[in-house]
């Protein structure tokens, strides 16, 4: 059975998501795409970068695969769009966007969903609290917890916790909550990336992973019991582990996924072996969902100056994620 089609956010009209979404289509991957975005923004950006389209409505036919060409579903943005100049009035347009795409994905319609990245802060000002897409996709689908991922560059890093001040990572880091992660990471990297016994390295919290207790408790009150417990079960658990060196290559080699306590102790390091190509990749959602591996880039909206192979990558991903679920 062919696959359904993949649906693309465009994601913050005054960043360069558009613009991506109109690179890819000058070398489109072999998926059916259907970009979720207002039309008008679309053909606009086309202009001002002078780049030749052809913008198809969604539900006109056949999905086009060929180059110069986009399939549209289209969402009304509420104002005209500057590049790199986001207004907060076109923020509950982004939000549809992922509404509509999520809903897709429920029903089937879409195989998965691929997202250009958002402006949080823009998002904010207009008044809607809203903590990343990573956030928004898990309370959209009714998921009490999802993982965030990134792959690149040979590696998956996956994080215990997003978002958060670094003043409220410890807090955030329970038995229960670290359990609940791991094992959300062993099952997706089972079932959705086919592999048989998931080998998963877990750093520690604290500098030197706590130092025997004296740099902090937090490996040996917390992640230890979890890990020992889940190793009982037959997780492949290898930690509490030092995240200063937990990135040599020689224990990347023989392992699968990297699981970092907080946002900036593990993504530096995939992302400066993979930046342009990384994919974030959420794990927990009854749907599949990956994303670019950077921000907005406001100031280079509308130039032409980018780059779309994180966008590519992340279509990729997709489309093996979705094939393997159909297969499975």
């Amino acid at each position: 059975m062919p696959l359904k089609p993949i649906a693309l956010t465009a994601g913050e009209p005054a960043g360069i998501g558009p613009d991506l979404c109109l690179l890819v289509a000058r070398k489109p991957p072999e998926v059916r795409l259907v970009v979720i975005a207002d039309k008008r923004l679309l053909a606009e950006r086309a202009a001002a970068l002078g780049v030749s389209i052809v913008l198809k409505d969604y539900g006109s036919g056949d999905i086009a695969v060929a180059p110069g060409t986009l399939t549209v579903a289209h969402e009304s943005l509420a104002g005209r769009v500057t590049p790199g100049k986001p207004d907060p009035a076109n923020s509950r347009y982004v939000l549809r966007t992922l509404e509509r795409a999520i809903r897709g994905c429920a029903s089937r319609e879409f195989s998965a969903l691929v997202t250009a990245p958002v402006h949080k802060g823009v998002i904010n000002d207009a008044g809607i609290p809203f903590t990343g897409h990573t956030e928004f996709l898990a309370e959209k689908t009714a998921t009490r917890r999802v993982v965030m991922m990134l792959t690149g560059a040979g590696m998956r890093v996956a994080l215990a916790t997003t978002h958060l001040a670094l003043k409220d990572v410890p807090a955030a880091i329970t038995r229960e909550s670290l359990e609940e992660t791991l094992r959300i990471v062993e099952r997706d990297l089972r079932q959705r990336f086919g592999l048989a016994r998931p080998r998963i390295l877990v750093a520690g919290l604290n500098p030197h992973a706590g130092e025997s207790g004296h740099r902090g408790r937090e490996e040996i009150e917390v992640i230890a019991p979890v890990l020992e417990r889940l190793r009982g079960e037959g997780f492949d658990l290898r930690g509490p582990l030092p995240a200063d060196t937990l990135f040599n290559p020689e224990r990347l080699r023989d392992a699968d996924c990297v699981l970092a306590m907080y946002h900036d102790q593990g993504l530096p390091v995939l992302k400066h072996a993979s930046f342009g190509g990384g994919v974030n990749v959420t794990l927990g959602l009854p749907i599949i969902r990956t994303s670019v591996d950077h921000g907005t880039a406001l100031e280079l909206a509308g130039t032409g100056r980018i780059d779309c192979g994180s966008l590519l990558a992340a279509i990729d991903l997709a489309r093996q994620l979705a094939e393997h679920r159909q297969g499975a």
